[in-house]
């Protein structure tokens, strides 16, 4: 049995498939995947990962009676990330955000995950992600995916504490595998700090910078053959090893230094991010 600890959720356990599952190579690779891609360059203080995302994800589904297959999906929808998480739907113009949904499949096909869940029984559990209703559903609705990653942000941030998050989960409930609000006021209040993370998180211009940057100099080493397109499936730290080694190493420094940034396009960066709003469903 793996016991796991979760700033926001708390002390958890999981065996079988689910702690074969974490203790996976691909699993492992997303604790050196930051959630907000480049902006720990230029903000120390956002260091949280793709990795506790993913069990956060993981813990709202099992909690709110996600299947099994349901959970296996939760924990999974994130491995095939690209080192420095949406800066790759940048590098590679994804402006949908879904470059690592387009090669998901690949990802886990060349890892030890089938095997896991082949021993296990649960080889259809990646099959149907459109029956995981709890994991993912679409903009301006309610899910897993979506309310770990803004109460998670919105915390690393500073924008929110934990007696903030502790109190909207006792108001989020489960109906007709959906989850809704049991006021309007949760409801109210999730929707305005999902706009503030938007407006006052993604769309930073230090962090809007950090990403840009980031992307062009990934670009720029992926058409110069410094780095394979298989190279953004290490995690941040190994990536920048390997820039640094190939003399990237002042561009990354000029990223961390703010360099350029009083020239640089903000309204442009902000056009680029996905465009999101939040109207959460309240219980009747």
């Amino acid at each position: 049995m793996l016991i796991l600890e979760d700033i926001l959720y708390g002390r958890f356990a999981v065996e079988g498939v689910l702690e074969e599952l974490i203790l996976s190579a691909p699993m492992q690779r997303l604790k050196g995947v930051h959630q907000g891609g480049a902006i720990f360059l230029v903000d120390p203080t956002q260091q949280h990962t793709r990795f506790e995302h993913s069990l956060g994800v993981f813990w709202l589904v099992r909690n709110f009676g996600g299947s099994v297959d349901e959970q296996i999906a939760a924990l999974l929808h994130d491995v095939s990330h690209t080192a420095f998480s949406h800066v790759g739907d940048q590098v590679f113009e994804r402006p949908g955000e879904d470059y690592h949904e387009q090669i998901f499949e690949e990802v886990i096909a060349r890892s030890e995950i089938p095997m896991v869940l082949e021993k296990y029984g649960y080889d259809q559990a990646l099959k149907h992600f459109e029956d995981h209703s709890l994991l993912e559903r679409p903009l301006p609705e309610l899910c897993a995916d979506r309310i770990d990653y803004t109460l998670r942000d919105l915390y690393h941030a500073g924008m929110v504490g934990l007696g903030d998050v502790k109190h909207f989960l006792t108001s989020l409930t489960v109906e007709g595998r959906q989850f809704t609000l049991s006021t309007d006021i949760a409801a109210r209040w999730i929707a305005t700090q999902f706009k503030k993370l938007n407006e006052q998180y993604f769309k930073k211009p230090q962090y809007l910078f950090a990403n840009h940057r980031m992307a062009g100099l990934l670009k720029d080493a992926l058409s110069n053959g410094t780095l394979k397109t298989s190279d953004l499936q290490l995690d941040d730290k190994a990536v920048l090893h390997k820039l640094r080694s190939a003399g990237y190493a002042d561009q990354i420094s000029s990223i961390s230094a703010l360099e350029g940034f009083e020239t640089f396009g903000v309204k442009g960066a902000a056009e680029l991010v996905k465009r999101r709003e939040l109207h959460p469903a309240v219980s009747i």
